[in-house]
Formats: C-alpha cells, structure tokens, sequence
C-alpha cells in the first residue's frame, strides 16, 4: 500500500527591516536577544535540549503542551515534539512538517534556505511520541484537529518571530501544509507544498498514470515482467524474506502472514519504482529468471518484500487510518497480475491497521472540502510535483479564486522533486514568489540576508520526506 508554537512582550520590527530593505534602529529583542531566554517565556513550552548546530545557527529539540481535542479543551493534553532552528529573530520563519514524526536533525527545508530563515518543525500528532492518552482516534485524529495543532504553535512562536510566514512540507507534509491554510488562512503569507497528493475521489486516475508514465514502454513493460516472475517464485522469494525477517526479528500480525506481505510489497513496486527512482535506473531492474538473491536486493532498493512487517508498519498506522477515513488513498495498479494474487483487494489502507483500532466510515466530503477551497481561495501558493512521481497522478488545482499562486511540474521528476530543479526561469519566479512573500527583495541584499549553507546537508528528499518508502 502507498503511503504516503507565547507570551513575551516585544516591539515589532519595521517590514522595512525585516526585509533587510532599509537600516532602522533595532528594538528590543525577545529575551533579551538570546533565543533560550525567549524560548523559555513561552507558555506550555518545554526545552528537552540544545543540540549543536551550523555556525550562526542555534537548534533546539521542544515539546509543546496542546489540546487533545481543541473543541474540546477539557479532554486532557499531549506533548506535542517540536524542532526549532533559530538564525535572527527578524528573519522570516518557516513552518515545517513532514506529516509523520519530526527530524532531530538540523536540516533546513527548501523554503528556508531560500529566505534564510528560521524554521519551525513539528511532528504530526498521533505519531510517536505525540499521542494523547487515552488515545480518541474518531475524535482526535483528523486533518483540522492537526491543522489546530499548527495553528497554537505558529500563533505562539508569533510572539518572538514577528515577521513573514511561510509553510511547507512534502508529501503528506505538503497535504498538511495545505489543510493548515484551508483551516486558518491568515496565519502564513505562503503557502509551499512539494508533491502534494489531492485525493479527492477515487477515478482511475493513478492507474491511468501508471500505465504512461515516462516514455520508455519498455522500462514499464521490464518492471511488470519482474512483479509477475516474483509472485510465479514467492516460494523462493520468501525464503529468503523469512531468513531476513528472522534475523531482524520481524512479526506480521497486522497484515496477517509474511506471504501477504510479499505479495502487496510487490504490487507495490511498480508504483515505488517511479516514486523514487528515475528512468535511467530502469537499466537495474533484473529479468525474469534472475537469481533469487539478486531480486530480492532490487526489492530492498525498491520496496521490500518485509515492507509490512509489523515492526516497520507500526509507526505509520496513523497515516494508514487517515488514508482509510479522510485521505483517500491510490487504487492498487495490479490487474495485470489479478491471475498470481492469492490476497486480492488487500492492497488498501485498512489492510493496515491494528484489529483494536476501530476505523470509522470514509468521510468523502474531506478532501473534496479541501480541493474547492484551493481552487476558490487558494492565494500564495507554490504547488512543486515530478512529472514522473505517481503522487501526482491528482494534483492540486488553481482555479477561479486563486491569486498569485503557481503550480510546476519538474520534467522526469520523482517524489523528491524541488524548486531548484526547474527550468532556469520557472525556478526564478517561484524563488523570487517566495522570497516576496517572506518580506524579502528577490534576491537577496546585504549579508544579513543573504542565504548560508555552511554546514548544512544539501535539500534532498530526506528532509521533506521522512517517512515510510511510499508516501
């Protein structure tokens, strides 16, 4: 299956100065200029510690306090697990989610290193650890209950970071960055999804990509003959997946045995093929008859034939039931192999999900509520997809009510897909898009404002896409 922030008191900055447009005598900064001091004026919020970052930089694990329920605020409270990178209180400030569990690492978003700002991470509530106990899934899990959680947090951080807004985040990330504007528009300037799913109806759509997507039949015709040869040899496939599983001591109760595992992992691989590799690698791709050994290290590459172990399902089971009652989730891309299943229809969210969590019907107007606010409203967007990546078989639309919003497809893209990999021209009205909603000139002026990436990693797909290998 594919898966996919107080109450200090401050003086506001100038835009002027913000923007590094002109030199206007500074007020006080919050804390007295030392983010720690700042941090710690912030109800609800806690410093877990202070982790070394790149020069000029300071980075900060947190957890902070937010309602179970926030219709509900006698329904107890969670810990929620926050990141913060700080450069300048006068910098704008990014908010960043991946839609599952936040990074511990100081890594900086696409979006931030092109205003150089400060950014805020936060994890996904019911991802581990942030969970209310008793957990309420019906309740407590949904998209405006998440959207809610951003909402208190960038409304808090407001406080000490009084300039431009932006938020982003890839994949799920991308769809949670979109909902949190859905939900409460005014809070961010812009608005930044990559590779974005818009799940609105279930039509055939992603299946209909599949079938074309890149322009190699021959590439697609090589990964079908390799699925159809792995379910002829599941036998001897899933030897060698069970002398893997034993060694990492991996159970399969949630899907049911390792053998359907193996047989939804290799549906799978054709959709994970073009959502994380590229055409050129369809050279690597082994031919029927191969050996066994050989296979099975392509599907580690690919999709693993123990994907669906318990031990390494677990931790997505919140994206799983959001996809099985908000989300919606791609059909499976399999009649061609309908003849070898022995688990046919198993390749579906609630495929995925412990028997103890009850699973509430599908809420079809969700997504579709989402789909025509972008569409009527959705101002200050950048929408980033890879013309090759599956995610965007339904991408979000501008329509009638959006303004100044923009939407780019990277040629032969995956799932990692970013600005940066654009076209000379599109990448220079989306940077100088995001840079104008930031407060910032389109390119940047002086050395206060100029971008630094000392130290840092270069953007990958790491960063935006910490999840499971299909969403």
């Amino acid at each position: 299956m594919r898966k996919l922030a107080k109450a200090c008191s401050i003086s506001l900055l100038s835009l002027a100065t913000i923007a590094g447009l002109a030199p206007a005598a500074q007020a006080a900064e919050p804390g007295g200029g030392d983010i720690k001091v700042a941090l710690q004026q912030i109800p609800g919020l806690t410093i877990v510690k202070e982790d070394p970052a790149p020069a000029g930089f300071r980075f900060f694990e947190l957890t902070f306090t937010q309602p179970a329920d926030h219709r509900r605020p006698d329904a107890g409270t969670f810990q929620q697990r926050f990141t913060l990178l700080h450069r300048d209180f006068a910098a704008p400030t990014v908010a960043f989610t991946s839609g599952y569990n936040v990074s511990t690492t100081p890594n900086r978003s696409e979006p931030t290193q092109i205003v150089n700002g400060n950014q805020l991470s936060m994890e996904y509530r019911y991802f581990l650890p942030s969970r209310p106990e008793p957990a309420n899934w019906s309740q407590q899990l949904t998209i405006w209950q998440a959207a809610a959680d951003e909402h208190r947090a960038v409304q808090a951080f407001k406080a000490i970071y009084p300039g431009k807004w932006l938020a982003t985040g890839g994949s799920k990330g991308g769809m949670t960055a979109t909902y949190f504007r859905r939900f409460f528009p005014d809070d961010v300037d812009g608005t930044i999804p990559y590779v974005a799913p818009n799940e609105v109806v279930r039509n055939g759509s992603y299946n209909r990509f599949l079938a074309r997507v890149g322009n190699d039949p021959a590439c697609r015709d090589n990964l079908k003959a390799l699925q159809r040869d792995a379910l002829k040899r599941r036998d001897e496939l899933g030897a060698v997946a069970a002398k893997d599983a034993a060694k990492k001591g991996y159970t399969f109760s949630i899907v049911g045995s390792a053998d359907e595992s193996l047989e939804i992992a290799v549906i799978d691989s054709y959709f994970a093929f073009w959502q994380y590799q590229t055409q050129a690698q369809c050279a690597a791709v082994p031919k029927p008859g191969a050996p066994a050994d050989q296979v099975y290290a392509w599907f580690e590459q690919v999709e693993s034939l123990n994907t669906y172990a318990d031990q390494e399902l677990s931790p997505y089971v919140p994206y799983y039931y959001q996809a099985a009652v908000q989300l919606n989730a791609p059909e499976a891309y399999d009649s061609y192999l309908r003849d070898l299943l022995r688990y046919p229809g198993a390749d579906a969210p609630r495929t995925f999900i412990p028997k103890d969590v009850k699973v509430p019907p599908f809420q079809p107007f969700a997504m579709a509520d989402i789909d025509l606010w972008v569409k009527a409203h959705g101002s200050q967007f950048l929408f980033i997809y890879g013309a090759n990546d599956p995610w965007g078989a339904e991408p979000f639309e501008l329509g009638y009510g959006s303004r100044d919003s923009y939407r780019y497809f990277v040629a032969g893209g995956n799932h990692g897909s970013r600005i940066s990999q654009l076209p000379a021209d599109q990448a220079a009205t989306a940077t100088a898009a995001v840079r104008r909603w930031a407060g910032l000139p389109p390119t940047p002026t002086g050395p206060r404002f100029q971008s630094n990436t000392a130290g840092f990693p270069l953007f990958d797909a790491d960063l935006t896409l910490t999840d499971h290998p299909r969403l």
